[in-house]
């Protein structure tokens, strides 16, 4: 399988924020106990590039992926860290590119009909919803992609995502995936928390089986 399609087999993304590289493969192995096999670690950390390498050696069963990424510098780094694919909040022209040459695949982030038109002409089929509660959430991404169905464009919604309301985007037809912060959250990696970790990753897996089989 590609990059789109395990990640579409599992559709809970973990957006990961790590402060110290020495927590990124027992975070790692949680989510895999957990049963998730995918990981977003974000470039708002000096830890990020290194955290990736380190899970890329020991965990190598996981999908790993690179988020926020604003910049060619970023870019450079979280490939040359071994990312499998990218994702950012935004649309950097830079960035699609510098992962179009790699041949790996990056989502760029989208709020409104525009964005979506302008990642479409880059030739995204894949599009992070972002920041998706409080930019009207599943009503609004389905609303907009109305206009932009006969592309066949994908989205994975994120921010203010929860076990709560996650239904409401899985539900729809043009969400592959979402991603959410709260499968292991900042609080709970700094204490090494693991058990908890791998507790919620199972719970979402189990409920998004339950929303795709409804």
């Amino acid at each position: 399988m590609d990059t789109i399609e395990l990640l579409a087999r599992q559709p809970i993304l973990p957006v990961i924020v790590i402060d110290d590289a020495d927590s990124a493969v027992p975070l790692a192995e949680a989510l895999m106990a957990g049963g998730l096999a995918s990981i977003e670690i974000t470039f708002r950390t000096k830890a990020a590039a290194e955290a990736i390498r380190r899970i890329r050696a020991a965990v190598p069963e996981m999908l790993v992926g690179a988020g926020t990424l604003l910049n060619a510098e970023n870019a450079d780094a979280a490939l040359e860290a071994g990312a499998q694919f990218g994702l950012a909040p935004g649309l950097s022209a830079e960035v699609v590119a510098a992962f179009e040459d790699a041949g790996k695949l990056f989502i760029p982030g989208i709020m409104t009909p525009t964005e979506i038109n302008q990642a479409a002409d880059m030739g995204c089929k894949y599009l992070k919803f972002f920041p998706a509660e409080t930019a009207g959430g599943a009503a609004n991404l389905k609303a907009m992609n109305a206009a932009f169905k006969h592309l066949g464009l994908k989205y994975c919604p994120t921010g203010g995502i929860t076990l709560a309301n996650m239904e409401k985007y899985l539900s729809l037809p043009e969400v592959f995936a979402i991603g959410g912060s709260w499968l292991a959250t900042r609080d709970q990696i700094a204490a090494g928390d693991w058990k908890t970790v791998s507790e919620q990753a199972r719970a979402a897996l189990t409920q998004a089986a339950k929303i795709r089989q409804s």
